[in-house]
């Protein structure tokens, strides 16, 4: 992967009329994990659409590998997976079908065999042939998840992950993670609960409230 490092610099942030956070800053290394705090309202889930291209911000810069976002903003969307609150789901399509679109669009010729991979290591491979409308909440989620493993990228950027997860999914997510940091990945994340990710750096987004 691609040996980078993410930075942000003195971003702010506004929705509407309102304020959201300002002077927000932060460097995460090849390998590394940032855990987002704050209480809700506190702009976690727009800070991650910022970082994704989502959103704009009204100052300040991201910058991958010392070059400014801004240059070549086609490039950075290539490199990132997003995870937000909706699962984003076609509920007529199968899983594996879901699946298959999505990493396809990141990576036209992906294997069916890296598909196949990925829906087992969620343990979604006895549900690959059932439509995403029939799936429970948590499987919903084990399904996005998948994503990550199907398509590769070096950024993940990942808002409440384990939303709708039982135990054991929660430790897939944790491997799923760390094999993502050993391999030079950055992930980027919000949680409400807590996950085991051996030296994450945390940012408090009340440290940058206006």
């Amino acid at each position: 992967m691609n040996a980078a490092i993410f930075s942000a610099e003195n971003l702010t942030c506004r929705r509407s009329d309102h304020l959201v956070f300002r002077g927000l800053g932060f460097e995460v290394p090849v390998g590394g994990a940032l855990i987002l705090l704050g209480p809700n309202g506190s702009g976690k889930s727009s800070l991650l659409r910022l970082l994704a291209g989502l959103l704009k911000s009204e100052t300040g810069s991201l910058s991958w590998g010392g070059e400014k976002l801004s240059s070549d903003r086609e490039a950075h969307a290539g490199r990132l997976h997003y995870l937000g609150h909706q699962d984003a789901l076609k509920p007529v399509l199968t899983v594996r079908e879901n699946l298959l679109f999505w990493a396809r669009l990141h990576e036209p010729t992906v294997a069916d065999a890296v598909v196949d991979a990925a829906l087992a290591a969620l343990t979604l491979t006895s549900l690959a042939d059932l439509p995403a409308k029939l799936l429970s909440a948590g499987q919903k989620r084990r399904l996005a998840l998948s994503r990550l493993l199907a398509a590769k990228a070096p950024l993940w950027l990942l808002d409440e992950p384990s939303v709708g997860l039982d135990v054991a999914s929660v430790a897939r997510l944790e491997a799923m993670i760390a094999e993502h940091r050993s391999a030079g990945g950055i992930v980027i994340l919000s949680t409400h609960v807590e996950l085991d990710l051996p030296g994450a750096e945390q940012l408090h987004l009340g440290s940058f409230a206006p």
